[in-house]
């Protein structure tokens, strides 16, 4: 029985990438990028999560809030550690918040959030990444999810980098043809364009290059403890397999000296 249930839930799990892409009533096209949080070992490039955050607030956050990070996170280890004092230059130059003290809006400092934005319905981007999760790639499978990640990095770089440059017009509404976006059409706008975004260390601004960077950075904000977890994940399993190995040798040395005896 066990093994029938386990057969069925295995064939269930592999089915879900096609599902999922065959949804949308067209076919999706996600690109496999190598990004450097990915694998058992994988960490975040702290270049690439500071670039992220530069399209971001450039480009972005017109649109899209993050209100489940915290601005202070910015400066954190494992993430785009920015120095403390820029930290709190770019709170207060880019965000203000409403502070309920004073009845109206501040500078926003490194303990707030970054804000949320309604302005235009647009979904908040703190979780996307996740949301956009499942299996590596369109057809991956359960141990692709442990040493490739999740693949929702994979999804957001494809959707920003998949407008093909048509567009419809449908009840008075603009849809875009894109690669990566269920069912072929998508109503926003393509947000980036060639050398949109100038990056100080001289680093490509493409529209490749720059969605690979923003999805690195909303990978960031979704699991900004990732590298945490692996280490700790790493430390387990190292003890474990020690712990294993010491048993298994205790336990032969105990029982060696009654084997063959009835």
């Amino acid at each position: 029985m066990f093994k029938k249930l386990a057969t069925g839930a295995a064939f269930a799990l592999a089915m879900i990438p096609a599902a999922s892409y065959a949804a949308g009533g067209g076919e999706q096209h996600i690109t496999d990028y190598a990004f450097s949080f990915e694998g058992p070992f994988g960490t975040y490039d702290r270049n690439q999560l500071q670039r992220g955050l530069q399209i971001y607030t450039e480009v972005c956050s017109a649109c899209h809030g993050l209100k489940l990070v915290p601005l202070r996170t910015l400066s954190d280890e494992g993430g785009p550690q920015l120095p403390e004092d820029q930290v709190r230059a770019y709170a207060a130059d880019n965000f203000s918040v409403y502070d309920a003290e004073l009845d109206e809006d501040r500078p926003a400092k490194p303990v707030d959030h970054f804000p949320e934005n309604n302005n235009a319905g647009a979904p908040d981007l703190s979780m996307m990444a996740k949301a956009r999760a499942g299996f590596h790639g369109p057809y991956g499978s359960g141990l692709n999810q442990l040493f490739k990640g999740m693949g929702g990095a994979e999804y957001i770089a494809s959707l920003l980098a998949g407008y093909t440059g048509e567009s419809k017009e449908e009840a008075g509404t603009t849809f875009y043809e894109n690669t990566a976006f269920p069912g072929g059409w998508i109503s926003m706008a393509p947000p980036l364009s060639d050398e949109q975004v100038e990056f100080a260390d001289g680093h490509a601004n493409d529209v490749e290059a720059m969605s690979q960077d923003v999805a690195a950075f909303l990978m960031w904000t979704a699991e900004p403890k990732m590298m945490a977890r692996k280490q700790a994940g790493f430390v387990g399993v190292l003890f474990l397999t020690v712990l294993s190995v010491l048993l298994y040798l205790t336990n032969k040395k105990l029982w060696a000296p009654h084997k063959g005896k009835d």
